[in-house]
């Protein structure tokens, strides 16, 4: 009995088994339906991918403004999302513009052609990492920096702090840099062993486009010494279209009292005379640009003085301008009271009053860029209608994102057709209006001059025009004296003792 039941125990068993496999075995499917819905899957996920690359590489994706920078500005501290994004266009992997600039915002610098007037300004990309990952957003002008001779960490963090209720941002990094040599070999890199013609025009290796060095001061240098600046100059001269000199961040102690007279005419000739001394780079066949970067915190008589001193310099332009220490009433956010400068949306009316300021007493033939609180298309334009011949972003870059160079082109280039006009008819009608004129009675005798300028005829003819022009400058001589006479009074004599 106990082995028929030990052996009907083992056949209900094996009937459990065989009806338990009999059940999973049915519920599969067939093999060749497993591989049509794994070739699908595999379909689906491929073009998922490839919409999505399309999408992300985009600069005008929503994606960028939208969801990845306020990700990264309310993940991680301001510094470090900073850091992020560098490494992101540095990986060659960030997003682009994928368009052609208007003609409409076609813009002329020292005689060169730029394709649009949007440029970044120095302070993103301190060490030059992502140079053409930025030149891939669509700027025509990238400024690295500040950079300093020796490396330096800058001030302690927390060092950047985001203003999101008022569209700012309050830094004092200080400085921080890598130093003169670390940069330098990344400029070095970028250049092909054999450029192309088009590559060979700028230093920025593309068409229509420039690329400028920041030049700082490290902390521990005397606050009047200019060696900074004039090392500066001879490492990066041969590497860059344009050299800006900055003496008006707030964060390095002593640094804006070279924007006081004496200082900046020396800070001024020592820069120029180490620039004239360069050997023309080997890639464009020219010596680099310099500006002057100023504060926005000047009063008028300060930007006087600092017009009077360009103007007797062989400086070629100045950047309209850095941060402000000011703290206007209309500021919301909590993090108002940190100390350092403040950019982006409150900086607009500081910036663009001192445009116009300077605008005022610098002639025509010294171009301005401005730079401050530029959003959108419209802000851009206002800065133009000031006198100024290109303008830089910053800050709204950092809160909108990849794609904010694109759109403050295409916002620009709606409101130049609006008006029927270009950026460089704008520009050329402000500068020309707004600029310091000589004197009229100089501009009436120069007129008479070009009349009878030599052209073709007898020697004669020549020597008779000759003398003429003798003339009216002897004239144009005796009016000037006269005007100045006239202009001072007399001082009455005063009998003395010993007169009498």
């Amino acid at each position: 009995m106990a082995s028929l039941r030990l052996a009907s125990r083992r056949a209900f068993n094996f009937s459990q088994q065989q009806a338990s496999r009999n059940f999973f075995t049915s519920s599969k499917p067939a093999p060749h339906r497993s591989s049509a819905l794994t070739g699908a899957y595999r379909t689906v996920f491929v073009l998922s991918a490839g919409l999505f690359a399309v999408y992300y590489f985009d600069a005008r994706s929503a994606l960028h403004r939208y969801i990845l920078t306020p990700a990264l500005r309310y993940t991680l501290d301001a510094e470090t999302g900073h850091k992020v994004a560098v490494k992101v266009l540095r990986s060659g992997l960030g997003p682009r513009d994928p368009l052609s600039d208007d003609e409409r915002l076609t813009s002329e610098l020292w005689g060169q052609t730029i394709s649009n007037p949007v440029g970044l300004a120095a302070g993103f990309d301190k060490d030059g990492e992502a140079i053409d990952g930025l030149f891939n957003l669509g700027f025509s002008w990238v400024e690295i920096g500040s950079v300093t001779p020796k490396p330096q960490p800058g001030n302690p963090r927390p060092r950047v702090f985001h203003l999101p209720e008022d569209s700012a941002l309050i830094n004092r990094y200080g400085f921080p840099s890598q130093g003169h040599a670390s940069v330098l070999s990344r400029l070095r890199a970028r250049i092909p062993s054999f450029p192309s013609a088009e590559e060979a025009t700028t230093a920025a290796l593309r068409p229509g486009s420039l690329l400028a060095v920041n030049l700082g001061k490290n902390k521990a240098s005397p606050a009047e010494s200019i060696d900074d600046f004039v090392s500066g100059v001879r490492t990066f001269g041969p590497l860059a279209d344009v050299l800006v000199i900055n003496v008006s961040s707030p964060n390095t102690p002593g640094l804006r009292g070279l924007q006081n007279r004496n200082e900046l005419e020396h800070l001024l000739a020592g820069v120029t005379e180490a620039r004239d001394q360069l050997v023309p780079s080997e890639l464009t066949a020219r010596r680099p640009k310099l500006l002057l970067k100023i504060a926005p915190d000047l009063d008028e008589a300060q930007l006087k003085d600092i017009a009077d001193v360009i103007q007797n310099s062989k400086i070629d332009g100045v950047i309209v301008s850095n941060t402000t220490v000011r703290r206007p009433s209309s500021l919301a956010d909590a993090n108002q009271v940190e100390i350092g400068g403040l950019s982006g949306a409150p900086l607009k009316a500081f910036s663009l009053a001192a445009v116009r300021t300077l605008r005022a007493h610098l002639p025509a033939s010294v171009p301005l860029i401005g730079c401050g609180g530029i959003f959108t298309g419209a802000d851009a334009l206002e800065y133009a209608k000031a006198g100024a011949s290109l303008v830089q972003v910053y800050t709204g870059f950092g809160y909108d994102g990849a794609g904010t160079c694109r759109r403050i082109k295409d916002q620009l280039v709606e409101e130049l057709q609006k008006e029927g006009t270009t950026w460089e008819a704008v520009v050329s009608n402000a500068v020309n209006t707004l600029s310091t004129q000589p004197p009229l009675l100089l501009q009436v005798e120069v007129e008479q001059v070009k009349k009878v300028l030599p052209g073709e005829g007898s020697v004669a003819q020549l020597i008779e025009e000759a003398e003429e022009l003798k003339r009216l400058l002897d004239k144009l001589g005796e009016q000037m004296a006269g005007s100045i006479e006239a202009a001072v009074e007399p001082v009455p004599v005063v009998p003395t003792a010993a007169s009498t």
